[in-house]
């Protein structure tokens, strides 16, 4: 008996494809200067445009012009095809001899016309700072690699492409059982190249444990000094930010920073005994920080104490907040004892609902460390997450090598690996939660 997991990803943006086959469109080929390439394969994506409409506008543009644009140095200018409607290249040659300009010359006018009218759009960042708080209450899911790889995600660079395979609908089709005579399944979607989200991203540290710390190369807050156990408590020493450090990493260009933890955070519950409005002190702490962030995502320790009580009120949804841009990303993995430490976490989140009048926010279910190799147990697991519903799984992560080196290496896995199976599936989980 064997059994195959398929993902089915229904796309939130625009294929960019070239449809050569279409009837309506012809392919033409010409040279363009490299850079006029790349600008051009990045503003079309920055724009859900494919690259055939984007030249098919800046050729109309240019023919229309009452008078001609400055030449362009096309030195070097390699190969280049695409395809056009019928009829518009020859208008397009038609009018470049008119102009006296070469076929190159003229498409890279056309392609810089193209770019100088459609600017790269501005980032959009949220009204409110998003807080999601990535927990489980069991240890080893992998909730630091997520937090981790989801933040990388969000602070990639906007004006370059990386491969990503983006979903809204994450489906997991069981494949019939040998010799079933329905073994259709659907295939997954192509790998597309898309911007990257551009945020401003802080990564908090909030297990004693510190991996999340480790894994990102920096050192743990010592524990003589001021930490963000000290904050929560009421007794800080210092401005929070002056913990706060940059991932110098040019693959995030200073997007991308960590608050490190403390091994002070094992007593944090004890301390929060005895402060009022404990629920609140997270939020207390990390209040003056949010204005210099688009997104803040809290790596939570694998605890049920009053610690995640914090976590969970901060993740809440606030007021003139959309639904789903806040809360809770729970980590598990396709296996028994993740579906017991799922139980109780929600558990947990929903007497604090009730408790307090709140909403709280389920961003969805990450199945991380996936090997459909390991048989029944794993498949078997991982339907019966699909199944769940709401919250609903919203990304798969396979158990792969590239994540562990990355944390051998402490380094960023999106920058030490980006194009890795695990860092395709954190770009299509960060976009699907967004």
């Amino acid at each position: 008996m064997s059994e195959e997991i398929w993902i089915k990803n229904v796309s939130k943006v625009a294929r960019m494809s070239s449809p050569a086959t279409s009837s309506d469109r012809e392919k033409v080929v010409s040279k363009l200067p490299g850079r006029l390439r790349q600008d051009l394969k990045v503003r079309a994506a920055q724009h859900g445009l494919d690259i055939q409409s984007a030249v098919e506008q800046g050729i109309t543009a240019w023919c229309g012009l009452a008078s001609a644009l400055e030449p362009i140095d096309t030195a070097g200018a390699d190969s280049f095809s695409t395809f056009l409607p019928q009829g518009q290249w020859d208008e397009f040659k038609q009018a470049a001899t008119d102009r006296g300009v070469s076929l190159i010359q003229g498409l890279a006018q056309s392609v810089r016309l193209w770019l100088d009218t459609n600017p790269a759009p501005d980032v959009v960042r949220p009204a409110v700072t998003r807080r999601i708080v990535v927990c489980n209450q069991k240890g080893g899911v992998g909730k630091t690699a997520i937090t981790a790889g989801t933040g990388e995600a969000m602070a990639e660079d906007p004006n370059k492409l990386y491969p990503v395979r983006v979903a809204k609908q994450l489906v997991a089709a069981l494949r019939a059982v040998e010799g079933d005579e329905d073994t259709s399944v659907e295939d997954p979607l192509d790998i597309e190249s898309l911007p990257g989200l551009g945020m401003r991203v802080l990564l908090v540290d909030f297990d004693p444990q510190c991996h999340l710390t480790n894994q990102l190369g920096a050192s743990p807050v010592p524990m003589n000094g001021d930490s963000l156990t000290n904050h929560m408590a009421g007794d800080p020493k210092g401005d929070l930010r002056d913990l706060i450090v940059s991932i110098d990493d040019e693959h995030f260009a200073g997007r991308l920073h960590l608050l490190p933890g403390c091994n002070d955070a094992f007593l944090l519950d004890v301390r929060l005994s005895a402060v009022r409005a404990r629920e609140a002190a997270l939020e207390r702490a990390l209040a003056p920080l949010e204005a210099d962030y688009d997104v803040i995502l809290i790596d939570c320790p694998p605890s049920l104490g009053l610690s995640m009580d914090a976590a969970a009120y901060y993740g809440r949804r606030r007021n003139n907040e959309k639904p789903g841009q806040s809360g809770a990303l729970i980590v598990v993995q396709a296996e028994d004892s993740s579906a017991d430490a799922y139980e109780l976490l929600t558990t947990q989140i929903e007497d604090l609902r009730a408790d307090l009048s709140l909403e709280i926010d389920y961003l969805g279910i990450v199945v991380n460390l996936y090997d459909g190799r390991r048989g029944y147990i794993a498949t078997s697991s991982l339907q019966g997450w699909v199944d769940i519903k709401d919250p609903r799984v919203v990304g798969l992560v396979g158990d792969l090598k590239e994540q562990k080196e990355a944390v051998r290496m402490k380094q960023p896995l999106l920058s030490y690996a980006p194009k890795s199976q695990q860092s395709v599936s954190v770009r299509a989980l960060a976009r699907e939660i967004s």
